[in-house]
């Protein structure tokens, strides 16, 4: 699992901070959470194409987070793009791109599929689960947890030492079934070994709230939005948003491994405040910087 920051900055966009976007890459997904203004060209700037795109998660329906999602459909449409784009956000998602169509003349040749979701699992494949919790803001807005699940892994050295072959048999172990080699039962559990599937978490716009602490639990990353330093928590909580020390204390109570505070407010000309401010309550902190790349 990859993840790349496309846009780190809150409501207004500064000269280094596009509105927020965050590319999380698996396989042959490429998951897009939110859709800020300036998105399409964050992605060209980063050498992807816009064809990589399979799922668009929405935390909610402010501007800074889906202003960019009409020039993004209308790009696709023009790149040769052959899947199906699916879109999920909170209830009002589906009537807000329909209103996008009766808005804007679009050239659209590309089918896409828009669900309005709630809390709990909304997508899951063979090897990952999409889940996602309501979250306190002044609109409907959810929180995403992206979940590898667990794999096995070949113990090569015992397979070797029995001389099974590369091929089908290994690949039924990997699928968790026995097999028979030269008339003997090989138990998959002694030939492979369960590698845990790794949780990154996104937390978008919201005060501290029981949904927060649900989809954070026991994330390898946890990437909050700290709008605000604690200096400003009166602030944060007028207008529905964490400070830094808030998004620590969601790590610290939430046994997450690592934290990466984004959303942050164009005052701050630098994060270092920021990123201390969290540091006095959770170590493995830092502030995203768009285009940042961390891999899980």
């Amino acid at each position: 699992m990859q993840i790349l920051f496309l846009g780190t900055s809150s409501m207004v966009p500064t000269k280094e901070r596009n509105q927020s976007a965050v590319l999380v890459s698996y396989g042959s997904e490429g998951i897009l959470v939110d859709c800020g203004e300036g998105t399409q060209r964050q992605l060209k700037i980063a050498g992807v194409k816009l064809t990589k795109i399979t799922k668009i998660l929405i935390s909610h329906l402010h501007g800074d987070h889906v202003l960019g999602l009409p020039g993004m459909i209308q790009s696709m449409s023009s790149a040769d793009y052959n899947d199906i784009l699916d879109i999920y956000g909170p209830v009002g998602t589906k009537k807000f791109v329909e209103n996008l169509f009766k808005t804007f003349l679009f050239d659209r040749k590309i089918e896409i599929r828009v669900r309005d979701i709630k809390s709990g699992r909304f997508s899951e494949s063979d090897d990952m689960i999409l889940e996602a919790q309501s979250l306190e803001h002044n609109v409907d807005t959810l929180g995403y947890s992206i979940i590898e699940k667990d794999r096995r892994k070949i113990n090569l050295k015992f397979t070797k030492k029995l001389g099974i072959p590369d091929g089908p048999l290994l690949g039924k172990m990997q699928d968790g079934k026995n097999i028979v080699w030269k008339g003997k039962k090989i138990n998959v559990d002694d030939a492979t070994d369960i590698v845990k599937g790794k949780k990154a978490t996104i937390i978008s716009d919201t005060v501290p709230c029981k949904g927060a602490d649900m989809l954070a639990k026991d994330s390898d990353l946890l990437i909050s939005e700290a709008t605000y330093a604690s200096d400003l928590e009166d602030k944060s909580i007028e207008y529905g948003h964490m400070t830094s020390k808030q998004a620590a204390e969601l790590a610290n109570r939430t046994g997450s491994k690592k934290l990466v505070l984004t959303h942050f407010s164009a005052r701050y000309k630098n994060t270092l405040k920021l990123e201390e401010d969290a540091r006095d309550y959770f170590d493995d902190v830092l502030c995203a910087e768009d285009f940042m790349k961390i891999n899980l």
